[in-house]
């Protein structure tokens, strides 16, 4: 696995990077100090699997350098890190297929967690972001399978279906943690404490 970093800040791509070499040992981190030195690395190694992007480095706008990642490397996973904090910043970065927004302000455990989820084929998604979308008994299915992800919906089903963590973790292919990890962000979503409340909240709402 190759993953690239960029920032235009060496010491955030320094820690980051042995950050990531604890997270994955296996790993090969390539750093870029810009967007178009990025684009040079990623146009001449087409095996990328996972660029962790600053959206706020001077040379192109955020927009159109995620826009022509998907276009150069469509394949490779993308995670923006930013010190903004802007729930309509952050909406709009992960609509164009961003993989996850992790705040610079996160500490060490909240990135592992966000990286892993991320590295294991979740979306991460801060929970500022989650608390700020309504809820409500009658929203109904279609208002609330909107703040749900994908893998969050997953997830509810196989709980619906009595299944365990381990078990889930093996239908979905992926570490434990990691269902551990959406169950913590699915029931941030949904507003309760426990797996029995989601079902229920769920079952309201018109989801499952």
């Amino acid at each position: 696995m190759k993953i690239l970093i960029a920032d235009d800040h060496a010491m955030f791509r320094d820690g980051l990077a042995l950050h990531l070499e604890k997270l994955a040992p296996d790993a090969t981190i390539i750093q870029a100090s810009s967007y178009s030195q990025m684009f040079k690395i990623i146009s001449s190694e087409n095996d990328v699997s996972v660029i962790i992007l600053d959206t706020e480095m001077q040379d192109m706008p955020w927009a159109d350098a995620l826009t022509k990642i998907m276009q150069i490397s469509p394949k490779t996973v993308v995670v923006a890190v930013s010190a903004c904090e802007d729930i309509r910043l952050i909406k709009s970065i992960l609509a164009k297929g961003v993989k996850g927004y992790i705040p610079k302000r996160a500490d060490a455990k909240t990135l592992s967690n966000a990286l892993r989820l991320v590295m294991d084929g979740g979306t991460y998604v801060p929970p500022s972001l989650l608390e700020n979308i309504p809820n409500s008994d009658t929203a109904g299915k279609n208002g609330a399978v909107k703040t749900l992800t994908y893998r969050q919906s997953q997830v509810l089903d196989l709980i619906a279906q009595g299944k365990s963590n381990k078990q889930i973790a093996f239908d979905m292919g992926v570490s434990e943690s990691t269902v551990k990890l959406h169950i913590n962000a699915l029931l941030r979503s949904l507003r309760v404490n426990n797996r029995t409340q989601a079902v229920i909240t769920a079952q309201k709402m018109g989801i499952i």
